[in-house]
């Protein structure tokens, strides 16, 4: 699949796809977006790799904050950290809340985001990245990822799911679910009315 697209999908529409696609056209195509604990929580663990830096550190170059993108795939947004080998083959390392996400399709999303970022490593360095890594804040411990044949095929679809989703204006039915009770935007999704799907826009001539 190769895009040439103007207007970048960020990667992280494809987590929020992957968590739930009404919250990412909430956020991504209605521009929507509220705090809640979670999310604040999720901002100060991510303080700690925001700010742009370089160190090295037992042979390893590390740096912070990375801006990455791919042209084929239409990909743009930035790696917490790049663990660089000395051949230059690139290690990403995103950074969660909590110890380990505890339901399966949460660390799925987890996987799909450190995928794409891999992705983007790939186009941008000419180098293979067949691994990555979750870093769980909470428990100050890593996740090693696989960006296996699968995983990758699923950055692809999602990426091809978001930039459709953006493309139609049509805001999914809300899943009313276990992802509820976390989502910072519960009270403007209004996930219980269960609204039949709406236009995000109407055009006006």
């Amino acid at each position: 699949m190769i895009v040439d697209d103007p207007n970048p999908i960020p990667l992280s529409a494809l987590q929020h796809w992957c968590y739930c696609p009404r919250q990412c056209a909430l956020i991504h195509v209605e521009q929507v977006f509220a705090e809640n604990l979670y999310t604040l929580r999720g901002q100060a663990v991510h303080s700690q790799v925001d700010a742009p830096g370089v160190e090295v550190r037992t042979g390893l170059r590390v740096e912070r904050a990375l801006p990455v993108w791919s042209d084929r795939l239409g990909l743009i947004g930035k790696c917490d950290v790049v663990e660089f080998e000395p051949d230059g083959t690139p290690f990403p390392v995103e950074y969660k809340v909590g110890s380990r996400a505890k339901a399966v399709w949460i660390g799925a999303c987890d996987d799909l985001q450190l995928a794409a970022q891999a992705l983007c490593l790939e186009e941008m360095t000419g180098k293979p990245v067949p691994t990555g890594a979750i870093f769980y804040a909470k428990s100050k411990r890593r996740r090693t990822v696989a960006i296996d044949a699968a995983l990758r095929l699923r950055v692809e679809e999602a990426a091809t799911a978001v930039r459709a989703l953006s493309a139609s204006a049509v805001l999914p039915e809300p899943t009313f679910d276990e992802r509820c009770a976390k989502c910072s935007l519960a009270e403007i999704c209004q996930p219980d009315v269960r609204p039949m799907p709406e236009k995000l826009f109407v055009m006006i001539d």
